[in-house]
């Protein structure tokens, strides 16, 4: 519980810091699953982890979301099912969910929507068999784009959910 804490905590502290870089293409995403651009679990420049160090990359693919939504599409259920597969398989693995908005909408809008985003695919494993106290959520709004490009084709892949898996 103490790691989980700690890792979350740095979590906001690299949030807060990212905030005040805006304006930067640091956050430039390229496809696959990532965050900021950055595969879950790898390093910033500088030795500072995404989401601290005990958090596993790539393991599932992002779910995505349509415009102003935060349903979980029958689309998307298999990726459910594939997490909540994986955690009964390995009964100590913990899981974070970060949910991300494409960049229309004001920063505070787009923060409860990646929220609600991240809580809908909790709900949907808690549904699935998995305890709600191996589960975690974080919202990164419009912050963190996927694709950095201002068009739809950016917009739909900036509108996820994804994972970390903590070790």
């Amino acid at each position: 519980m103490k790691r989980l804490f700690t890792t979350l905590c740095l979590a906001s502290i690299l949030l807060l810091s990212a905030c005040a870089k805006k304006g930067t293409d640091q956050f430039a995403g390229v496809d696959g699953d990532y965050v900021t651009g950055i595969p879950l679990g790898e390093r910033f420049e500088g030795g500072a982890n995404f989401l601290g160090d005990d958090i596993v990359k790539g393991q599932f693919s992002p779910l995505y979301f349509g415009f102003d939504s935060y349903s979980v599409s029958s689309a998307e259920m298999p990726k459910i099912q594939q997490v909540a597969t994986a955690l009964r398989d390995n009964s100590s693995s913990r899981l974070i969910i970060a949910g991300f908005t494409d960049e229309r909408g004001t920063q505070e809008y787009n923060r409860g929507l990646g929220e609600r985003r991240a809580q809908a695919v909790r709900q949907a494993l808690i549904e699935a068999g998995i305890a709600a106290d191996r589960i975690q959520t974080v919202s990164f709004g419009s912050e963190m784009p996927a694709d950095s490009a201002s068009n739809e084709a950016a917009w739909a892949m900036n509108r996820r959910a994804e994972f970390g898996v903590v070790k």
